[in-house]
């Protein structure tokens, strides 16, 4: 049998971040070959990947990437058990790792993602998680991922706990004014700071609309104050009350965060006229770390009876 040096196993350890017990052991069993030894872990790391698919993942990291020609830009979500991982340098290597084969090769979705050549190796990115489940010791899953192109800005909050992308239509002397990026960025954190459902009262499907009336009306015919109120009083407070609704719910009817007297929409409309250009936001998207998944409880007197019985 080979000698298995401190160094051998030092520079295992170093390669695949697993445990130095571990990488001996597959040091030893390798017979002292070294691309055997990790292979051998990585075909341990499949079957513990697949004894952790079942446990809960919510925690984790939106991240974005924009090409370096400024016109595309993805954005992630990859989840993880805990927050402590979603903090660890290799998970948050591995999602600019996956942020960068996404924008190579455009995958229409996770599925087709898996089956891409992780960044700069030879690995599926099926394999690359895998190896990653097992080299950090907790599930991962990635969730959802989506590709904008066009004239784009983005903003990230809390370390990626949110993750946010505009786009814009803009003619070349809007975009070339030195104070378009600080505009776009603006509105990237107006939909951060206030999430809305819809781009503008445009963008309402009917029966949204048709559900809020119905709602408004039934609010309006429960108060005994409008009792004896004619047809076309009642019709005026349906359309103010609706006014109020798109307010709400609508990036360009919503007040602007940083100067609550003008609307989203006129603050994009006196922008372009200070810049002599045309500005149109015409969409915007944002994930939200862990958003509808469910979260792990854990019982921690359960975890002390467990520990205290050994």
């Amino acid at each position: 049998m080979a000698a298995i040096t401190a160094k051998m196993v030092a520079d295992l350890r170093t390669q695949t971040g697993c445990g130095m017990m571990d990488c001996k052991k597959a040091l030893a069993e390798a017979n002292g070959d070294f691309d055997a030894a990790v292979k051998l872990l990585r075909e341990k790391g499949l079957a513990v990947a697949a004894k952790k698919a079942s446990r809960i993942a919510s925690e984790g990291v939106v991240d974005i990437l924009i090409s370096d020609d400024g016109k595309t830009a993805a954005m992630i979500e990859v989840n993880a058990e805990t927050d402590f991982v979603a903090k660890n340098e290799k998970f948050l290597d591995f999602v600019k790792g996956l942020l960068r084969t996404i924008i190579a090769t455009k995958p229409a979705d996770v599925a087709e993602l898996n089956t891409k050549n992780f960044d700069g190796t030879d690995m599926t990115v099926e394999a690359k998680l895998k190896d990653m489940i097992f080299t950090i010791g907790e599930n991962m899953n990635i969730r959802r991922f989506l590709i904008v192109e066009g004239v784009l800005t983005s903003y990230i909050h809390g370390k990626g706990s949110t993750g946010v992308i505009v786009k814009f239509e803009a003619d070349d002397k809007a975009v070339a004014n030195e104070g378009f990026a600080s505009f776009a960025k603006n509105i990237a954190l107006q939909v951060a700071a206030m999430p809305v459902l819809y781009l503008d009262k445009a963008s309402v499907p009917e029966k949204d609309i048709e559900e809020e009336k119905s709602v408004i009306l039934a609010q309006l015919a429960n108060d005994p104050k409008n009792a004896n109120k004619p047809a076309q009083i009642l019709e005026k407070m349906v359309i103010g009350k609706l006014g109020k609704f798109y307010e709400k719910n609508c990036l360009l009817e919503q007040s602007y965060v940083k100067d609550d007297k003008i609307s989203v929409g006129k603050y994009v409309a006196d922008t372009a006229k200070e810049f002599g250009g045309e500005i149109k936001v015409v969409g915007y998207f944002m994930y939200e770390k862990g958003e509808g998944l469910e979260k792990r409880e854990d019982d921690f007197a359960a975890e002390i009876e467990k520990m205290v019985k050994g």
